[in-house]
């Protein structure tokens, strides 16, 4: 938002210079990013009249100019300009006076003639790049007057950035608002002319989209001229709000836009055939836009339709069908409320940089535009003539203005210190908000124009804004010092990353937005949940696994030449859930739990000498899960099944004291090879809240017996799982006091006479301990007996001889 400080001090005028104003602004949140001024430094520049102009009797492009500067004596002015005649009001920077760009202007001899000083372009003063000619200023202005003073020229142009939410200051109306707030000067609303109807014309318009235009109106204007010239001190207020002037009825229209923040159209009424239809596109329509531009429409843009053709895209951009031209001399002038939801988005879509999308994207005040419209009608009637009709207002379908509380005891919380009623209902007053009191509670109703005011905490910012963010004092939160003691018990999500971190994995975080195809053929899943407004087309749906961003990881690494990978992420994942409800961070119908998932690829180990190099392997990674589960880990359980993701023979389910918590596997082959992988990542994906609760130690004292180790082979039948060897072992254990000396057991070697053998031996280690006393042959011979009893009643075991 860019507009000249004599603009804003038009409407507002505080007591403070503007440097302090600037400053003000800034500090109510209306963040002003430059103030710049309008013309850079010069001295000596005049006001002059050329009085009488003769030939360069040594140059053809050259002519001597006798001018009037006011000091009582004609100057002899040598100049080139084509524009340069007789009568004409121009610059004169005299002799001794100093230009943009460090020029100093002194007597020159010209072809042989002395010229006392320059006239003056507009890019010579700096105030366009304009060179064509000289600056031609008005007639009425007395040579001789400071040139600076008589243009205005030291204002100072304000930049200001504002955030969304403050599209009731995308105008002059709006900022000048804000400053009487701040500063408590008066505001000086212009007051609605009456706007005499001397003919009964009317256009009907037909809403018949109620969600997209709320409110319509227009009337008709005959007679106007449209090659009248636009007045000085609109096309000078225009030009230093940053917009070029083009004709007096395009110019009034960017006038009332920038000054009231109501965005307008001007419709040629000879170029419309029948009313106006507002409604919604149908697929397949395409419009050309006052800027040139083809666009083919979809069925969520508004649009004004007249006999068939489209006029305009609704509250965006009008269309070259019905657009003024110099010729024109019947008008309609238009000003509506469009919806922010039914605008919000399209600009961006169709890349069209539009300051009418800009600001009824955002919301614009929907109760002044009658008024509006009469200032609009007025000043066309005043500049370019003609007969105005009787205005047309339809009110369709208007926001309700919901009251909004705010409690004191709130707001001295959120604030950090305490003003009475009276402070905050003035704030109040001095922003013309509409306000009852109930207790130390405030009830609110937002004006028309406020689209941000929404719930208390936005009115606590209001109070801040105009009490002054710079008023409240610079208080560190005092607390107590409270020492907490974390659970022994909890592995937090901090812990996890140092566990896997400790077991070389790099930490990655990824996009919850993925392809479509890894959702199919990483998860299976053929209905993911799909993005309304992707950041890119490729990322179109949420995660439902980490799998797929961890072997992007991957991929990725191995293009650029890494030979060993390992990686792990911790973040959530989303799928579609019916029993999940609306509440906290949850939303209605989509689960969101977190998932902790690691990949390993490349070589086991890192490079050395010490050991051979071998690929990384499904029991590397088992490991590494071991070591992240701690004690946990003797109630994990690989249960062999089948994943969209993983080779069928090599992954398994995996299961915590009886509880399915996720996947280990090795990548499919089909999977590896579309990632261009000469061999498969091995990888692990868990639910992080079943890993999130460690076993508390439980200290036992040490045994001073010594150990007994036996060994005892078996053949078993080769479709009997180790672990199902393992369950039955340790259930006989617990269910016979007799073998709690029974401390540890292990698999150390596993033997096939062929490959297609239908047995296979498995030699098993055990440790004995006794507590109290050296452990008796004949104790330890039981117990191997009795364990190998276990496994030949439940699997059919033999000893191995």
């Amino acid at each position: 938002m860019q507009f000249p400080e004599s603009w804003l001090r038009a409407w507002a005028d505080p007591d403070i210079d503007g440097q302090e104003l600037a400053h003000r602004l800034t500090m109510a949140g209306l963040e002003v990013e430059d103030a710049d001024p309008y013309a850079p430094p010069c001295s000596g520049v005049v006001v002059a009249r050329i009085e009488s102009i003769e030939p360069h009797p040594n140059a053809d492009k050259l002519r001597v100019c006798q001018v009037d500067d006011g000091s009582g004596e004609r100057q002899q002015i040598v100049c080139g300009a084509p524009n340069a005649a007789a009568g004409l009001v121009v610059p004169l920077a005299r002799i001794g006076a100093e230009l943009p760009g460090g020029l100093r202007i002194g007597p020159v001899k010209m072809r042989g003639v002395e010229s006392s000083g320059m006239l003056c372009s507009a890019r010579e003063l700096g105030l366009s790049q304009d060179h064509s000619g000289l600056l031609e200023l008005a007639a009425e202005l007395q040579p001789g007057q400071d040139l600076r003073q008589v243009l205005n020229l030291d204002d100072t142009i304000y930049t200001l950035k504002l955030t969304p939410n403050r599209a009731d200051c995308l105008s002059i109306l709006g900022v000048a608002r804000e400053v009487a707030a701040l500063t408590g000067c008066a505001l000086r609303l212009p007051q609605a002319p009456r706007v005499a109807v001397t003919i009964d014309d009317r256009l009907p318009v037909n809403v018949q989209a109620p969600d997209l235009c709320g409110r319509f109106a227009g009337r008709v204007v005959r007679g106007v001229n449209a090659r009248a010239a636009t007045p000085d001190w609109i096309k000078s207020r225009l030009e230093r709000a940053g917009q070029r002037p083009v004709s007096a009825l395009v110019d009034i229209s960017n006038y009332v836009m920038l000054e009231l923040g109501r965005p307008t159209h001007v419709f040629d009424l000879k170029r419309i055939e029948g009313g106006l239809t507002v409604r919604w596109a149908r697929d397949g329509e395409s419009l050309t836009l006052l800027n040139d531009q083809t666009v083919e429409l979809s069925a969520d843009v508004g649009v004004i339709e007249a006999g068939g053709t489209l006029e305009s895209m609704a509250g965006i951009m009008g269309g070259q069908a019905s657009a003024v031209t110099l010729d024109t001399t019947d008008v309609y002038l238009e000003a509506a409320f469009w919806w922010p939801e039914a605008i919000m988005g399209r600009p961006r879509r169709y890349k069209l940089n539009s300051e009418a999308g800009h600001r009824f994207e955002r919301g614009v005040d929907f109760s002044t535009i009658p008024e509006h419209l009469d200032l609009m009608t007025a000043l066309i009637l005043d500049i370019c003539g003609g007969q105005a009709g009787p205005l047309d207002d339809q009110i369709v379908n208007l926001p309700a203005r919901e009251p909004v509380r705010m409690r004191l005891e709130r707001c001295a919380r959120v604030l950090g210190i305490r003003l009475d009623s009276e402070e905050v209902g003035a704030v109040f007053a001095r922003l013309g908000f509409v306000y009852e009191r109930q207790g130390d509670d405030f009830i609110v109703t937002p004006p028309a124009a406020r689209f941000d005011l929404m719930i208390e905490e936005d009115l606590i910012e209001e109070v801040a804004r105009i009490h002054g963010f710079d008023r409240i004092p610079d208080r560190p939160p005092l607390a107590p010092a409270l020492m907490r003691v974390p659970p022994e018990t909890l592995y937090g999500p901090h812990a996890l990353r140092a566990a896997l971190a400790a077991c070389d994995y790099q930490e990655v975080i990824n996009f919850s937005f993925v392809e479509e195809a890894w959702e199919r053929d990483y998860c299976g899943n053929a209905d993911p949940i799909r993005l309304l407004n992707p950041i890119a087309s490729q990322l179109a749906v949420m995660r439902s696994s980490l799998m797929g961003g961890l072997l992007a990881n991957i991929a990725h690494n191995a293009k650029h030449r890494q030979t060993r990978v390992r990686v792990f992420e911790l973040g959530r994942v989303f799928a579609r859930d019916p029993s999940v409800t609306d509440g906290g961070l949850a939303v209605a119908g989509v689960d969101q739990p977190t998932r902790l998932a690691a990949a390993a690829w490349g070589p086991a180990l890192a490079e050395q000498w010490g050991e051979q190099t071998r690929p990384v392997d499904f029991f590397d990674v088992k490991r590494d899960l071991e070591t992240l589960l701690g004690a946990r880990a003797a109630g994990l359980r690989c249960e062999a099944a089948g994943h969209p993701a993983l080779h069928p023979g090599r992954s398994a389910r995996l299961l915590l004291d009886g509880r399915a918590i996720g996947w280990l596997g090795e990548i499919h082959p089909r999977w590896a090879q579309a990632l261009d992988l000469p061999h498969a990542p091995v990888v692990f994906e868990l639910d992080a809240q079943a890993v999130s609760e460690r076993v508390f130690p439980a200290p036992q004292e040490q045994s001073r017996q010594p150990v007994v180790v036996r060994d005892l082979a078996i053949w078993v039948d080769a479709g009997v799982p180790w672990q199902s060897l393992l369950d039955t072992l340790k259930q006989r254990i617990a269910a016979d006091d007799a073998l709690s000396v029974v401390k540890d057991i292990k698999l150390f070697d596993i033997w096939r006479e062929a490959a297609t053998a239908q047995q296979r031996s498995l030699a098993l280690r055990l440790w004995f301990q006794g507590r109290d006393a050296t452990l008796e042959d004949r104790q330890v011979e039981h117990c191997v007996q009795s364990l190998l009893d276990a496994l030949t009643q439940e699997h059919g075991a033999r000893l191995r001889s």
